[in-house]
């Protein structure tokens, strides 16, 4: 693979390109200068969740992967196995290209569709990466003539679904369905609101063990445990950095078998 045809391919524009930075085994090989990067804070949000929970052996899933980020990270620190999944055929080539020039291959298996979340797994993992994914249902994947209200529905079904599937969860979700300010997911807008969101709609599921909050510290963004000072919105931060980094256990892990397609349960089907 040569390194040219890598960065076109990083470079190929998309609605979600120039997401991530690049992992650091990348950095060392690609020109940052050759590169059109927009970093959402992908170093800050892994190295709070390493804080709280250690990869080293485990077996990890990345959805929405996009260029491969926390795959290549998880992967070069010490997983066992990533398993990514990214419906962006552009992106999931670049992962291929840069798992094949990293000697990667047997680390990382390489989906290029979109999870549906219904009979897309084969196995379980130690813990799975679902950021900024579910509130592009009924746009990026899944119907597209679904309501807004009805969709809400569908990304809790989507969460029930994988609680079967990984013992972990890292989960973050935006303020807005499809990524329109014109559809807001909560009234208001606010950090409470879309906390009580998944609390509530995930009780049955999931425990939520840490919830990570952006925070401007010293001139630096870094993410720290939940609080009564941070958990109010700070707008001059940006909607990307309000959003809340949740870890989550699930409680269906290992006393339920893996869902069948069709067989997703919310809080309010029990």
């Amino acid at each position: 693979m040569k390194l040219s045809t890598l960065i076109s391919l990083y470079n190929r524009t998309s609605k979600h390109s120039s997401y991530q930075v690049l992992a650091r085994p990348l950095q060392a090989l690609i020109p940052q200068d050759r590169l059109n990067i927009i970093s959402r804070h992908e170093i800050e949000r892994l190295e709070y969740v390493l804080s709280h929970c250690p990869i080293e052996g485990k077996t990890i899933a990345d959805i929405g992967g996009n260029t491969g980020f926390f795959t290549m990270e998880c992967a070069t620190r010490g997983a066992s196995h990533v398993s990514y999944f990214e419906g962006n055929e552009t992106h999931a080539q670049f992962v291929r290209a840069a798992a094949q020039m990293l000697q990667l291959e047997k680390v990382i298996a390489v989906s290029g569709d979109y999870v549906h979340f219904r009979d897309e797994f084969d196995r379980r993992v130690d813990m799975c990466f679902l950021l900024n994914v579910l509130h592009h249902i009924g746009d990026d994947y899944g119907d597209s003539m679904m309501s807004r209200s009805q969709a809400k529905k569908a990304m809790l079904a989507s969460l029930a679904y994988l609680s079967s599937y990984t013992r972990l969860l890292v989960l973050q979700l935006g303020f807005n369905w499809k990524g329109d300010r014109a559809q807001p997911l909560f009234e208001h807008g606010t950090k409470a609101e879309l906390i009580e969101f998944i609390r509530s709609g995930t009780a049955h599921e999931w425990d939520v063990l840490h919830i990570g909050i952006a925070q401007r510290v010293q001139g630096h963004v870094e993410y720290q445990d939940l609080n009564e000072n941070n958990i109010h919105r700070e707008d001059s931060l940006g909607e990307f950095l309000n959003r809340p980094l949740f870890i989550m256990r699930s409680r269906s892990f290992y006393s339920s078998p893996p869902m069948a397609a069709g067989q997703n349960r919310t809080k309010n089907e029990q």
